[in-house]
């Protein structure tokens, strides 16, 4: 076929050509379809990587990324878009750790910030308000706020880490790739189980803006004006949101 009959058929079209005559040209085909993808995500998350990459190399990651991803998708594990949205995630995240991105000021608040709220969630038997976490650490509110904005990104590497106790990586993986066990599939349906559980339990505005991050592909400050509030209160719901999610998390994985 030429790229003139390709472009008018549709992603699963071009997928079911390509599984009775692969091809690299159909391949590049479905690629470039969604290299738009690429850069919507890497935009959304461009704080994790923007102090040792630039955008054309995410994208060019990117699209080693889809490459791979047309190969072993599989049509029943849902949408491509899904798929690939959670891989390409996954690349951004791990360059993120190859590189030790986070300043050593805000990943050492961070973990400050983490353990504080982890023992005092054990002490008191629910989330500690920030009045509480703050005079745990020994400084002020506003203090403990601006931490909270400036360490959003980190969490989300901080909660990874976390669900690797398992085995694997939840939030930015391709769970249900054809090469998995039963075992795997089972011990990833307990999983979303138990994270869907404990997304149940957090506040409405931090559940809303765990949806618009990671399910709407929203950027934060996009996600500011839905709540009608600063991009710095929207970053700290979200380290907020996070950080109980790893706390909650951590007696079960």
């Amino acid at each position: 076929m030429k790229h003139e009959e390709y472009e008018k058929m549709s992603t699963e079209e071009l997928f079911q050509e390509y599984r009775e005559h692969p091809s690299e040209e159909l391949k590049w085909e479905i690629v470039m379809r969604h290299t738009g993808a690429i850069r919507n995500i890497a935009l959304q998350i461009q704080g994790v990587y923007s102090s040792f990459a630039q955008l054309d190399d995410i994208i060019n990651e990117g699209l080693i990324v889809l490459a791979r991803a047309v190969d072993k998708y599989d049509p029943s594990i849902g949408k491509f878009e899904t798929y690939v949205a959670k891989r390409i995630r996954g690349m951004i995240i791990d360059l993120a750790r190859q590189q030790d991105w986070v300043p050593r000021p805000v990943r050492r608040r961070a973990k400050e910030i983490e353990r504080a709220n982890s023992e005092l969630y054990g002490e008191l038997g629910r989330f500690p308000t920030d009045r509480e976490i703050a005079e745990r650490l020994n400084i002020s509110e506003e203090e403990y706020q601006e931490s909270m904005a400036n360490s959003s990104v980190y969490s989300v590497v901080s909660l990874e880490e976390a669900l690797e106790g398992c085995g694997d990586q939840i939030s930015n993986r391709d769970r249900t790739s054809p090469d998995s066990s039963p075992d795997q599939i089972v011990e990833r349906q307990e999983l979303m189980e138990t994270l869907a559980k404990a997304i149940s339990t957090l506040r409405e505005n931090e559940q809303i803006v765990l949806s618009l991050y990671y399910q709407k592909d929203m950027k934060m400050k996009d996600i500011a004006a839905v709540l009608g509030v600063s991009h710095a209160r929207a970053s700290q719901i979200h380290t907020r949101a996070l950080q109980k999610l790893k706390v909650l998390l951590s007696g079960s994985i």
